[in-house]
């Protein structure tokens, strides 16, 4: 399998970032598209609401269904899912995509955001696999791809930050768990992460404009994702894949397609966890 074509993905934090180019990657393919996010109006500082990645995605040659959804709220995120079946006729791809981060120590991190973070990343990417998993069980082909690291339980990347580690790595531990869980059962857990910094609204902020040109585009987490989801099920699960590894691993060589202009590969800065 090599197309998403007729595919429905619900795709969580979709109206921009990597998110977005995953959505927009699918499209091409001709693949129906949830777009799950809380913006449905422009955000003074960040580019993209829902209607307007719905917008791009029925550009690219897919189907789109924009709906407003807070990951917190389970509500919302049953309301999502129905809604998402009842126009699409079920769900074939969950891309826990939607997360949140602040990079401060323990004595800098207020809890509320210790508890943003936790509930976005850990509760969010728990509560939409099991509400999207009576479905999945359903699908032919049935993949939940998490955006979180690899588990590298080394001390340097707890210490300047550990409220964020824990927290994205609590998305790690559900595809490592849900993996085993759901194995037998056919549909696959598989984590993605970048090996370097990719060129986000995310990553301007925490490190300006300087850190985005030396950051990768979009793309290359799109490109990424589509190959894992559209890999068989049964054999492919409870894999932590690192961006470029994945892409080498189906054929591609040319890599300077995800550098931005001027930008050389020695000049692209490592991304977390790797």
């Amino acid at each position: 399998m090599s197309t998403l074509a007729g595919k429905t993905l619900f795709i969580t934090g979709a109206s921009r970032g990597i998110g977005h180019a995953i959505a927009v990657r699918a499209a091409r393919d001709g693949a129906n598209v949830v777009i799950a996010a809380k913006t449905a109006d422009p955000h003074p500082k960040l580019p993209g609401t829902i209607f307007s990645a719905a917008e791009d995605v029925e550009r690219a040659g897919g189907k789109a269904l924009p709906l407003v959804v807070d990951v917190r709220d389970e509500g919302q995120v049953e309301d999502a899912v129905a809604r998402a079946v009842g126009v699409f006729g079920g769900i074939d791809i969950l891309v826990n995509n939607a997360s949140a981060i602040q990079l401060t120590g323990t004595l800098e991190t207020p809890i509320r955001r210790f508890d943003l973070m936790h509930q976005v990343n850990v509760r969010g990417t728990f509560l939409c696999s099991q509400k999207c998993l009576p479905h999945l069980l359903k699908a032919a082909n049935p993949h939940v791809l998490n955006l979180a690291p690899p588990l590298n339980i080394e001390e340097r990347w707890f210490a300047p930050h550990v409220a964020y580690t824990m927290a994205k790595y609590g998305m790690s531990l559900c595809v490592l768990g849900m993996a085993a869980e759901f194995r037998d059962r056919g549909v696959a857990f598989n984590a993605l992460w970048p090996r370097t910094t990719i060129d986000t609204a995310a990553v301007g902020m925490l490190g300006g404009d300087a850190m985005r040109r030396c950051s990768r585009l979009p793309a290359i987490m799109a490109d990424a994702a589509h190959v894992i989801v559209t890999r068989d099920a049964r054999t492919f699960t409870g894999h932590f894949c690192i961006d470029d590894e994945v892409l080498r691993s189906a054929g591609v060589t040319d890599f300077d397609q995800y550098l931005p202009t001027g930008v050389t590969e020695d000049q692209l800065l490592p991304d977390f966890f790797v």
